[in-house]
């Protein structure tokens, strides 16, 4: 098993899920990350930090696809070792607004989606 990104990271790139990977294994591109499949060990520490839920564990069906593109772009992406500059991150900023997530709700969030809440973006 390996975690990959999925189509929720175009255009948002936030990149919390960088700084707690302890093995390196995301790659940047122009405007989405990639996880390499080869070096992600599997730990999961990542999928909880992003809070636009672009990060699944490839074991759910449907993210076939997602594999083969993560496996194919992280080959040719630079390797993104620290997590973004306040500055770059607008377009993750923007997906946040648009959604009416607010800043420091990504574990109450994560919590109530564990809980089967459904509406979980707009709760306080």
């Amino acid at each position: 098993m390996t975690y990959v990104v999925n189509d929720n990271c175009i255009k948002c790139k936030y990149t919390d899920c960088v700084e707690v990977c302890p093995v390196d294994c995301f790659y940047e591109g122009a405007n989405m990350l990639v996880i390499h499949p080869d070096e992600c060990i599997d730990c999961g520490v990542c999928e909880p930090e992003c809070p636009v839920d672009a990060i699944k564990p490839d074991t759910e069906p449907g993210l076939e696809k997602f594999l083969e593109l993560n496996a194919e772009y992280a080959k040719s992406w630079p390797n993104i070792e620290e997590r973004a500059a306040r500055g770059r991150q607008g377009l993750g900023r923007q997906v946040r607004q648009d959604h009416g997530i607010r800043p420091g709700t990504r574990y109450r969030r994560l919590k109530a989606a564990r809980n089967g809440q459904l509406d979980v973006i707009n709760q306080s």
